[in-house]
């Protein structure tokens, strides 16, 4: 990702979708049910976290060992998620006339019964990849930590969706666009620069799967015409792992969005549910102003969608966490309790914006999951 500082045109906001139809709150009951992940976020035996704890650079071993943890962990854990490769070869400045691979992973669950083009898809975003320099770097906020943080979101939430389905289905529900939501997991490959970031040494993954999707046609009856027109909103995670982070709000058609997390880690504060203790909270830009958007922004993974009309909710750490593109952006220096506290509030808003409260449960969640 790379700081930019420029203002941001009037018709890309324009572009940008409008609020939901409708937002039901978690109750403070079901906000005390939502895991944080506990030990699995462990950087040495964590079942999520510590096989993601090393080199992942595009078309090394490290890399193929990444997918392989994230591929094994939806097939063993979450067999109702559908997987897809999106895979694109691109140059690079350091590599020469040879191609790099390119490979992005998908995972989704829609309800059962939408046709192609039907549902309308939460998506949350991570970068998989690290960066080729310096030799060895792992990148633990960068973004081991938020891949992980997907994958705990996604196992949180598969038996609400499941119970949700199954009651739609037995009252002969769905059909309709607003009921018809689905979720997907969506790790890019390729964010980082080879060389030095410029709009072509940069990103490959993400401009490669953006072009494809815009051009990925829908049958002519289905309701959105592209995967594209699908996202109903694109939630990229990046830097999360540092201790006190400050992650503005960038986008005013999304800042609703926003808000709507910003209140779910205040309300998590309130109830005692959270293990961090920064100086301010992690989102503390939900009084924003109108008048104070559109002046800059990080260009990150998002870029290329954005740039084709989808509605972005951008949480990245700004400033960026000291440890940056250096070697000690390792295991040892994240803040566990930020980390299972991200678990827990990203958990929290997709059970929310996915209308979970339809399905309030009544028992508890075993500890630690």
């Amino acid at each position: 990702m790379h700081l930019m500082r420029i203002a941001l045109p009037l018709v890309l906001l324009s572009l940008l979708t409008s609020p939901a139809l409708a937002y039901t709150s978690l109750s403070d009951h079901f906000l005390k049910l939502v895991p944080s992940g506990g030990d699995d976020f462990d950087i040495d035996k964590g079942k999520l976290l510590a096989p993601i704890l090393i080199p992942r650079v595009p078309g090394t071993p490290g890399q193929v060992a990444a997918q392989e943890h994230f591929v094994n962990f939806f097939h063993k854990e979450l067999p109702s998620w559908s997987i897809e490769w999106f895979n694109s070869t691109g140059k690079t400045p350091v590599t020469g006339d040879r191609e790099i691979p390119f490979q992005n992973l998908l995972f989704k669950r829609e309800p059962p019964w939408v046709k192609e083009g039907q549902s309308n898809l939460l998506t949350l975003v991570a970068h998989y990849d690290s960066k080729i320099e310096p030799k060895g770097f792992i990148g633990a906020t960068d973004s081991a930590v938020p891949c992980a943080i997907l994958m705990h979101v996604a196992r949180s939430i598969d038996r609400f969706v499941t119970q949700m389905h199954d009651e739609m289905a037995a009252l002969g529900e769905g059909g309709t666009v607003p009921m018809d939501m689905g979720v997907q997991i969506l790790l890019l490959d390729g964010e980082e620069a080879f060389l030095q970031w410029t709009e072509t040494d940069s990103l490959y993954g993400a401009r490669a799967l953006a072009e494809r999707w815009e051009t990925s046609y829908h049958p002519a009856n289905a309701f959105y015409k592209n995967p594209l027109d699908q996202i109903s909103l694109f939630v990229l995670l990046d830097l999360l792992g540092s201790a006190s982070p400050n992650v503005p709000s960038t986008f005013l058609p999304t800042h609703w969005a926003y808000q709507a997390m910003a209140k779910i880690e205040h309300r998590m504060r309130q109830l005692n549910l959270l293990e961090s203790k920064p100086a301010g909270p992690f989102l503390p830009d939900a009084e924003k102003k109108a008048s104070n958007f559109g002046r800059g922004m990080v260009e990150d993974d998002h870029i290329p969608f954005m740039r084709r009309g989808v509605p972005i909710l951008h949480l990245i750490a700004t400033p960026f966490p000291t440890v940056w593109h250096t070697m000690n952006d390792d295991g040892a220096h994240l803040d566990m309790p930020t980390v299972r506290d991200w678990a827990r509030i990203v958990t929290a808003f997709a059970l929310e914006w996915l209308d979970m409260m339809e399905v309030e449960p009544n028992d508890e969640i075993p500890a630690g999951r």
